[in-house]
């Protein structure tokens, strides 16, 4: 019995690589534009995807894990990425990117945003995985701006701003004004959000 059992060979799962991962993301990124969040399930996703249920479920254990994961690793802009030497042209380079696919995103974020008030697991999966995450990123726009002195301190409207910025992104078509493309971005950057961080420049 022991030499049996010795001789019975080890079935290895193969590995899941980073670029098979993000594929699967996609595909249930694809799923939840389609379906809605209400309406996906794993064994679209799976389809989708052409794996099994059981290699989502080994990854992601549940439907909430899946939408946040799939939500962070395919969004538009990584903000850590941008530096580009000012924080008008950091927030410029960011609201370039939002306003580009204001068409793509805009519905799946009010959508999403409807399905987070009533599932507190989805709440906790985009808050924990999506939200907090954007906002140490965008907060590190500030922190470079003191760093190179174009603040003297860190301005106490700093905390608002990843809530104005996405505020601004994805609820202007609720009042009627059509999608927050890139010039309506623009001058709510210059109009609103930056005069609420930058220093007020004293009149001559």
């Amino acid at each position: 019995m022991a030499d049996e059992a010795a001789e019975t060979p080890i079935i290895r799962r193969p590995r899941m690589t980073p670029e098979r991962e993000i594929e699967l993301l996609n595909a249930a990124m694809d799923v939840l534009r389609e379906v809605g969040y209400e309406e996906l399930s794993m064994d679209l996703v799976a389809a989708r995807g052409r794996c099994s249920k059981a290699t989502l479920y080994r990854l992601w254990p549940t439907k909430p894990d899946l939408v946040a994961a799939a939500l962070y690793a395919t969004r538009p802009v990584r903000p850590q990425e941008i530096d580009t030497g000012s924080l008008r042209g950091d927030l410029l380079t960011l609201v370039t990117v939002l306003g580009a696919n204001a068409d793509e995103h805009t519905a799946l974020f009010a959508g999403l945003g409807h399905a987070m008030l009533t599932d507190a697991d989805l709440h906790e999966a985009v808050q924990a995985t999506v939200v907090k995450p954007w906002f140490v990123e965008l907060d590190g726009f500030i922190d470079r701006a003191v760093e190179r002195g174009e603040l003297p301190t860190r301005p106490p409207a700093a905390g608002l701003l990843p809530e104005l910025l996405l505020g601004a992104a994805f609820m202007r078509p609720l009042f009627g004004g059509g999608l927050a493309d890139l010039e309506y971005l623009t001058r709510c950057l210059d109009l609103v959000l930056l005069p609420a961080v930058l220093p007020e420049t004293p009149n001559p």
